[in-house]
Parts: C-alpha cells; sequence; structure tokens
C-alpha cells in the first residue's frame, strides 16, 4: 500500500508552491502533511524502480534535475543536480533496468539521457537530442516541443512525444546511454500530443491530443513506430478551450484529466468510449490512483483533490490545500 504521496508544484513566478510536499496516507486514503523541502518548480517527479530515489524534474529556462534520496519517514535530502540541456523539462522517465534517467525539455525540445549509479546518483549526461520542426497552432507549435520521452518495457527504446511537430519520434537506447534515430511516427496535425502510454500486452498505446482536446489510440506496428487507429474527445464535456493534461491506465479503464472542463474521464478501454466526467477542481494536471481513490493537482485549486471512483462519476471531492501543485507520486515507504 502507498503509504506516502510527494506532491511537486511550481514555485516563485510560475506559481505558489515551495518545493516538494511529502504526504502520509492512511488506510482510509486521507492525507497529512508531514515533510517538505524548498526546491525550484519539481514540476514532475519520477521514482527509481528499486532504490529510496526519487528525481524532480526543475522546469526553468536553465532546465535542471534533482537526484533526492527519501528517507523512511518521508523526508527528502538532495543527492545532487544536473543542467538538462534544455529549458523547461517538464517529464522524467527511469528505464527498467535504473541505469539511466530520461528528461524530455519541452521549451528546448530535447531529449536528454542521463547515467545513474548503482545508488541513484546523477553520474553523467550521455545524450542530447534536439528536435525541430512547427505545426499547425501557431502560438503553442512554433517550435518542437518534447513533452515526455518514455522507455519500451525492456528500456531499449525510447519514444518522445513532441507537442510542437505532432510527433512521436523513437530512438533505440545504447548500453552506453545514447539515443540512435529509429523511427518517427506523425499524428493528424494540431494534435499537439503531450503524454504516450503503451497499453500492456497489446500493441495497442493512447496519446492525449493536448491542443485537439483528444484521446488517440495507435498502434506499435514494429517497434516504436505507430499508426493511428482511432480519436476520440477526451470528455464528454462540451466546455472549451480543453487542454487535455495526464491519462492513466488501470485495468480495463483509462482516465483523463481534462484542463477548462476540469475534470478527470473515464473511458471503457475496450469500447474505447467515455463513459463518465468527475469534476476534480481547477486546472487539474498530473493524477494518480491508488485503491479505488484519485488524487489530482489541482494546480489553480492549490490543492490536492481526492475521490472514489465510482459507475456514476458523482462522487464526493476531498480538498488537501497546497501551492500550484502539478504532480502526485504515491510510493511505499522505503
Amino acid at each position: 500500500m502507498a503509504e506516502l504521496v510527494f506532491v511537486g508544484c511550481y514555485t516563485g513566478d510560475a506559481g505558489n508552491g515551495t518545493g516538494i510536499t511529502t504526504l502520509s496516507r492512511s488506510p482510509s486514503g486521507s492525507l497529512r502533511e508531514v515533510a517538505s523541502l524548498p526546491l525550484e518548480s519539481p514540476s514532475w517527479l519520477a521514482q527509481h524502480p528499486s532504490l529510496p530515489v526519487l528525481y524532480a524534474a526543475n522546469e526553468l529556462s536553465t532546465g535542471g534535475v534533482t537526484a533526492l534520496g527519501i528517507s523512511p519517514s518521508g523526508e527528502l535530502s538532495v543527492l545532487g543536480t544536473a543542467e538538462t540541456g534544455g529549458a523547461h523539462p517538464c517529464h522524467l522517465a527511469v528505464t527498467p533496468d535504473g541505469r539511466f534517467l530520461l528528461c524530455a525539455n519541452y521549451t528546448g525540445g530535447s531529449v536528454a539521457v542521463f547515467s545513474l549509479s548503482p545508488s541513484g546518483a546523477l553520474t553523467a549526461r550521455t545524450a542530447l537530442v534536439e528536435h525541430h520542426g512547427n505545426g499547425p497552432v501557431s502560438d503553442r507549435q512554433e517550435a518542437a516541443h518534447v513533452h515526455m520521452a518514455v522507455p519500451s518495457a525492456d528500456g531499449t527504446i525510447v519514444s518522445a512525444v513532441d507537442l510542437g511537430t505532432d510527433e512521436i519520434r523513437s530512438y533505440t537506447l545504447t548500453s552506453s546511454g545514447t539515443l540512435e534515430p529509429l523511427a518517427v511516427s506523425s499524428l493528424p496535425p494540431g494534435t499537439g500530443p503531450r503524454q504516450l502510454v503503451r497499453r500492456p500486452g497489446t500493441d495497442l498505446a493512447y496519446v492525449v491530443g493536448e491542443l485537439a482536446g483528444t484521446l488517440v489510440t495507435v498502434r506499435e506496428k514494429a517497434p516504436g513506430a505507430f499508426e493511428v487507429v482511432s480519436s476520440t474527445p477526451s470528455t464528454l464535456s462540451s466546455v472549451t478551450p480543453n487542454l487535455v493534461a495526464h491519462l492513466e491506465l488501470a485495468d480495463s479503464r483509462l482516465y483523463v484529466s481534462n484542463r477548462g472542463p476540469d475534470c478527470v474521464t473515464e473511458f471503457a478501454l475496450d469500447e474505447a468510449a467515455a463513459v463518465a466526467d468527475q469534476p476534480c477542481g481547477a486546472n487539474p494536471r498530473h493524477f494518480a490512483l491508488v485503491d479505488g481513490t484519485c488524487y489530482v493537482a489541482a494546480q489553480s485549486e492549490d490543492a490536492i483533490t481526492a475521490f472514489t471512483l465510482t459507475a456514476s462519476g458523482e462522487a464526493e471531492l476531498r480538498y488537501y490545500p497546497t501551492g500550484s501543485p502539478t504532480f502526485v507520486l504515491p510510493v511505499s515507504r522505503p
């Protein structure tokens, strides 16, 4: 059971947060603050697959990443920092073997790779690949904007989702941590892809189109190469604009957060159909599902909101105040 919840946020000119907040999660699902660590705009967090170590993307014009140790009480300590090589890093992922950290630089339009020591510390930046191009939405797609770099299940392929160019660019990740071009997959113009999640046990994956307000189903026809299967609105709501943010898979269900309609939408995967919208607070970004409860980083609400997953999507909303939250990471105590 996840007993700790770490919350990332925006700080300074970007928001009202102060750093990473540690919350304790009770058996009933309620949250209580137990610690905090001042840090500049730790907007995305990633957990090492086998060590009590977290990584935070410092979403600044001079992009950085911070490695952090987790104590049994949930307090964090800085293990080291590194520059990402691009502006405003917005997504991190650790390869399944724990050897490399992947970083998407949004404004920089690039993908960075860092090697990790056996203790989880940052050792060196082993790759930095820049994208080039644009899309039809002039104010958001004037240049490449990498929003996610996700490893395959075996960690040999890195797929970079580029909001600015409407592409998924895949690379082979070598044993030394370099990236070799593998495939480029195009999505419908103006999609503004933000995230990609593969469906385990199938050749299907799902992409949220931030700019088009869509959920796009794609098929991985060859490793790292994707073709569009279908596209559907990401919410039942007619409220516009809708800037889709995050998606999570849970068994035969998929959940998407929608900013504008300010809801989390539930999809039945096998029917590829939206079944319910759950109000979740203003400007929902990242969210996490734990034991039947959804915890949402409602950025403009200055709170983590929580609700029980129900068939009707009409659950009571609970509020846990915290400044400009952007990310919710449940973990078990070390």
